[in-house]
């Protein structure tokens, strides 16, 4: 089996600790990994993954070029395992002329997390964004968190609606801590949807429901690394008991197509 990982954090050294320790915090979870290469290196070939797409989020503008220019040499030193995506925030001052150069970078999409970003997905400070954007790249989403507004699953649905032309990824099947809204917004659109730490705590007769009635040709691998191992997360999806179709879907088919990339 082949396996394309769509959700992995990583962090300059120096800061990974410290960023670790603030994530564990929050929420309230041991993470398995350190979030630095050298780990995520070493989970990524003992779970005999494919290949990992690896990002960070700017918490600040000052952080957008910094974490760009991070993943991208980390993607360079190795094209053959590892797909950057890029970060933006909505408070950068020149948004459009970095998504230019993210795509001159070779940069495979963005990532946002709107709970530590502090911003709606919705907001209309995000609107620059979405239309530079268009179809050009993938844009993947931290959804759902009852004890915040930023990032409702109903927000990315009205993105989606506002604009459809964009390749939404919801991460966590489409609602971190509140999946009664994604079943309500999210399940049965056509917007992708990540498999990442969601699992574990619905359990896989609920989870696998939720794959089911979305269906398995929008729902992409993914481990929230260094939340999960990869190792970990291979079983969970595999703890869902879905036919051998629909595992190759999920594994890597559907990230093949919505990446351009074959593995």
């Amino acid at each position: 089996m082949k396996y394309i990982d769509i959700h992995s954090h990583i962090f300059p050294p120096g800061v990974a600790e410290k960023v670790i320790n603030t994530l564990e915090n929050y929420y309230h979870s041991r993470w398995c990994g350190t979030g630095e290469l050298d780990d995520l290196l070493r989970n990524l070939r003992q779970a005999h993954i494919s290949r990992s797409v690896i990002f960070s989020s700017a918490t600040k503008p000052s952080q957008v070029i910094p974490i760009n220019n991070f993943v991208d040499r980390i993607q360079r030193q190795y094209p053959e395992l590892l797909l950057a995506f890029g970060t933006l925030h909505p408070d950068f001052p020149d948004q459009e002329r970095e998504i230019i150069r993210i795509r001159e970078m070779g940069l495979h999409g963005l990532k946002f997390h709107p709970d530590f970003q502090q911003f709606c997905i919705d907001d209309p400070c995000m609107d620059g964004i979405y239309r530079a954007v268009g179809d050009s790249l993938p844009l993947l989403f931290h959804v759902g968190d009852s004890r915040t507004e930023f990032s409702k699953p109903e927000r990315l649905l009205k993105i989606h609606k506002k604009y459809p032309a964009l390749k939404l990824i919801a991460a966590h099947l489409g609602g971190y801590s509140e999946w009664d809204q994604a079943w309500k917004y999210l399940i049965g659109t056509d917007i992708w949807l990540d498999i990442s730490s969601s699992i574990k705590f619905l359990g896989a007769e609920e989870a696998r429901r939720m794959v089911e009635a979305h269906g398995p040709d929008r729902v992409l691998f993914a481990s929230d690394y260094p939340g999960t191992g990869h190792a970990q997360a291979v079983a969970d999806v595999l703890s869902l008991g879905l036919p051998p179709e629909d595992n190759e879907k999920i594994f890597y088919r559907n990230a093949e197509k919505l990446l351009g990339i074959t593995v």
